[in-house]
């Protein structure tokens, strides 16, 4: 009977060392998948930040100007990303920005440009961009040629078009990379 049990022990570890090994690399392929999921979704919350950060630098900007005016149609192109065809509500060809007293208001920053910090908060910042352009609020046919009024008052809706990348301003190009695009709506007393 001692002899039917001989060599028992090695295909026994065997097949525990090839179940362990199975399970070690699902474990390790998992754990891979949910860092690359958790990344990604970091990009994606960080590149929506920054796209709030424009509209808030926009608007900074935008109350600090003592004239505007409408400007020519397609400054935009200057802008790397941020495009009037990432907005539904705008109709392309006929898009044109409004021109403060400090010049066009388009603008194209990291957000290590805006945010102060150091060290490596400050390396990671840079690698975030966001860029904008300002326009009066668009009809409902997507035309921003004319200024819409707050009925009875002396008051302009302008909108701000920010996009945020997760690339810094030199390096983002919209194939590539993350690029969240946001608008606001904003009410201003005639300049």
């Amino acid at each position: 009977m001692k002899n039917n049990q001989k060599g028992f022990a090695l295909p026994v570890a065997l097949l525990l060392l090839v179940v362990m090994t199975l399970m070690g690399a699902t474990l390790v392929s998992i754990s891979a998948g949910d860092i690359r999921a958790n990344n990604e979704k970091d990009f994606s919350q960080q590149a929506f930040y920054a796209a709030e950060s424009g509209i808030s630098h926009a608007k900074k900007l935008l109350a600090s100007q003592t004239n505007l005016s409408r400007g020519s149609a397609n400054p935009y192109s200057k802008l790397k990303y941020c495009k009037p065809n990432l907005f539904p509500n705008l109709r392309d060809p006929s898009v044109k920005t409004i021109i403060g007293s400090s010049g066009e208001m388009l603008q194209i920053k990291n957000l290590s440009e805006v945010i102060s910090t150091s060290g490596d908060e400050q390396t990671r910042l840079s690698n975030f961009s966001f860029e904008y352009f300002i326009t009066y609020t668009p009809d409902h046919n997507g035309y921003t040629d004319n200024p819409k009024k707050k009925p009875g008052t002396n008051k302009n809706y302008y909108t701000i078009h920010s996009c945020g990348c997760d690339g810094s301003k030199t390096k983002c190009r919209s194939q590539n990379n993350k690029i969240v695009a946001l608008e606001a709506v904003v009410t201003l007393a005639n300049q």
